[in-house]
């Protein structure tokens, strides 16, 4: 779009007529900021932060954690119950091993298609996001105005920035569907980084109830099972909370105490059917 074609097309910015400008929930309060003393290299910490905030938006974070944790929590269930069932060793493995590759197949599987299907149901709001821009310009300018407006800018510059951005076209459609509908396209997600994440991290975290088995048998076996998946639950909690900015031994015990359970129930149901049976 150009810079003449920008200034015939796009109108001033207008309230929406019968709209409800954005307000913010929250009364406005001056920005604090705080000295440690300690030598600090802004540009090292903000490249830091961009790499944590890339590796969510990308969708590897959310899929490493579910990914480990529904390989600890799927298989040292299915050992237990198989385990309370008074199954042989070798039924175990075999169980177990074939978990491990259904699950991180089905996990891959299931990522990608959900993050592929988010990506195309997003395309065909943005291609009627355009269509809207195309057709009302004058609306999502005043939309983009009143939403600058409320976010502290002051009415000029609210009024001002809409305008300047639609000398470009992708930049303000890009904008408009962040601000105004809560759509971010660079946050969408690579379909294949879930996808290889979920299976790598799944097959990871359903191998360390599974690796005892190959050594041991019987109560020995289940001990060492119940022990490296404690242990694994723990870790897991405590870098998830610690990357949150919550407290390690929080997140730590309810990944714990979520595994624990989850095992105490599928070993007590496996018991009382393996009873049952014979």
């Amino acid at each position: 779009m150009s810079e003449d074609a920008a200034a015939t097309a796009i109108p001033a910015p207008v309230p929406a007529t019968g709209h409800r400008p954005y307000r913010p929930h929250q009364p406005a309060r001056p920005l604090h900021t705080t000295s440690t003393g300690a030598p600090a290299d802004p540009a090292a910490d903000a490249a830091e932060l961009a790499s944590q905030v890339a590796k969510v938006a990308r969708g590897g974070a959310r899929a490493a954690v579910l990914g480990i944790s529904d390989g600890l929590v799927t298989n040292i269930c299915l050992i237990l119950g198989l385990a309370g069932a008074h199954a042989s060793p070798s039924a175990v493995r075999l169980a177990g091993f074939a978990s491990l590759l259904a699950g991180a197949l089905s996990m891959a599987a299931g990522e990608w298609v959900s993050v592929r299907s988010q990506a195309e149901l997003y395309d065909g709001l943005l291609a009627q996001i355009r269509r809207l821009v195309t057709h009302n310009p004058r609306l999502m300018l005043g939309e983009l105005s009143s939403r600058l407006e409320a976010a502290g800018l002051a009415r000029a510059t609210a009024q001002a920035a809409p305008s300047e951005l639609a000398l470009d076209e992708e930049r303000f459609l890009a904008f408009t569907a962040q601000i105004v509908f809560g759509i971010s396209p660079a946050g969408l997600g690579s379909p294949l980084t879930a996808a290889t994440t979920s299976l790598a991290y799944f097959a990871a975290g359903a191998l360390v109830p599974l690796a005892p088995w190959w050594f041991l048998h019987g109560v020995p076996a289940v001990v060492v099972s119940i022990a490296l998946t404690a242990a694994a639950s723990v870790l897991v909690g405590a870098v998830v909370a610690h990357s949150g900015g919550r407290p390690l031994r929080r997140g730590a015990l309810r990944q714990l105490a979520i595994i624990l359970v989850a095992a105490a129930v599928t070993y007590g149901i496996g018991k009382l059917f393996g009873s049952t049976v014979s």
